[in-house]
């Protein structure tokens, strides 16, 4: 009787075993993935119990370099891109440098983990997979060239003879991956105007699909599609399997400075629905299936480059020059409360629980209640506590002209030299990211923070 109970113990486990395995293989364990805003619809939800609070700084990772990448984790490992050409991998617990990737470009895509690889894209032009344990690589793709973009007299700045980039590019399009029909795909878009899909394993071309601009937005798939908007003022969803054109909306046109026009935000996609802001000022909801126009929310003339986040019935968005972070009805988009911050608002905010986290460009980070809106906390970074009294107003808020003193606010050459300054305070560019307790944030001058959550 013993024998015939292992026996029947033995086979269930290996039962158990090939069922976990087969999820593994097909890409559906979350423990196996990380990638850009929680998930490849980019809802923006972190697995985590309610009233978090940020605790005690667990550790700081220093480097030289810009970095705007928004990290991913796997086990004891996170990872992150930096403008120093490199992918690091960092020791979880101890923020000490487990690998670290060369490329020949700023690595300003953030890295997507999948099946114990890691897939992120580079301004030299190529898209990259390494082992996620060595940083060995595994292949490369290459695209028809990255850019940062700009053109001659940006904003009406002087000279109006010199190409001018644009000095608010900070990222490109990030890889998403996913399993659909038995084969791993990687998704991403590129300053080329491509949108491409890539078999995950051997990094071969599967599609590509012509945009007429660059494309910044990193892919978002939701019931066999994906969506992605391009800086051509279209959002547009493709079958996923094919790449075929399903439908595009066009957003609002600048003819004129061409300052507010274009899609750096990336779509998320809930209950039949997409999301996207616009550098237009407006916030845009639209029907997954054909495209049409469900509502709109203006933040004119201010940008929304930042991706939204959505939990039951309410999206969240956050806006650059209007310093806000706004919760929005998603049936409706009539608004239900917003968030005063200190500066622009580029990072994309993360759900945990009953908690909504998301950082300014002053180095201010915020956790809020995501039913009323009222902030439970405030971590300032080290830069902001250093450089806020020089840099910011007596509010310590952001205030372009106050940081530029007596410098010409026409000149090109200013935009530089203040955003240079302003990085002195450790801003926040990339999304967070929330794990086993732990908030990780990446700053954009550099400093890479691991916060207890308690």
């Amino acid at each position: 009787m013993k024998i015939i109970n292992y026996k029947l113990m033995l086979k269930y486990c290996c039962l158990l075993i090939a069922v976990l395995s087969a999820l593994a293989s097909s890409g559906q364990t979350e423990t196996n993935w990380s990638m850009f805003h929680g998930c490849v619809r980019h809802c923006g939800v972190n697995p985590a119990p309610d009233n978090l609070k940020v605790g005690g700084l667990k550790w700081k990772f220093k480097n030289d370099a810009k970095s705007y990448s928004s990290p991913a984790v796997l086990y004891d490992l996170v990872y992150f891109g930096s403008q120093d050409q490199k992918l690091y991998a960092l020791n979880s617990q101890t923020g000490k440098v487990a690998w670290k990737f060369k490329t020949a470009g700023a690595v300003n895509s953030s890295p997507a983990v999948f099946d114990h690889r890691v897939y992120f894209g580079s301004m030299d032009g190529y898209y990259y997979a390494v082992d996620a344990h060595s940083g060995k690589l595994k292949w490369k793709f290459k695209t028809e060239g990255e850019h940062r973009l700009g053109g001659r007299g940006l904003w009406g700045m002087q000279p109006y003879i010199l190409y001018m980039e644009d000095e608010f590019d900070f990222f490109i399009s990030s890889p998403v991956v996913s399993t659909d029909q038995g084969e791993q795909t990687v998704y991403f878009g590129s300053s080329d105007g491509n949108l491409y899909a890539v078999n995950a394993l051997d990094g071969s071309l599967k599609w590509k699909f012509k945009t007429a601009g660059a494309i910044r937005s990193t892919p978002s798939l939701y019931e066999g599609k994906v969506y992605f908007g391009s800086w051509d003022r279209n959002i547009y969803a493709l079958d996923q399997q094919s790449g075929a054109l399903v439908w595009k909306y066009q957003t609002r046109e600048d003819s004129q400075a061409h300052l507010l026009e274009g899609i750096q935000a990336s779509v998320t996609a809930e209950n039949n629905r997409v999301f996207a802001g616009s550098r237009d000022g407006f916030f845009y909801a639209l029907d997954a299936v054909t495209g049409k126009l469900l509502w709109e929310y203006s933040t004119w003339p201010s940008w929304i480059v930042s991706t939204a986040a959505v939990k039951d019935n309410t999206v969240f968005l956050s806006t650059s020059d209007s310093f806000q972070l706004t919760a929005l009805d998603v049936l409706t988009g009539k608004e239900r409360f917003s968030i005063k911050t200190k500066g622009y608002n580029f990072s994309s905010a993360a759900l945990a629980g009953n908690r909504i986290f998301f950082g300014d460009f002053t180095g201010n980070f915020y956790t809020a209640d995501v039913e009323s809106g009222k902030v439970t906390g405030i971590f300032e970074t080290e830069g902001r506590k250093k450089y806020k009294e020089e840099l910011l107003d007596q509010q310590g808020t952001l205030n372009f002209q106050h940081a530029a003193g007596t410098m010409d606010l026409s000149l090109y050459q200013t935009t530089v030299e203040v955003l240079n300054k302003l990085h002195r305070l450790e801003p926040f560019v990339a999304a967070p990211l929330i794990s086993e307790h732990t908030l990780y944030l990446n700053s954009a001058d550099g400093g890479f923070y691991a916060l207890n959550l308690l």
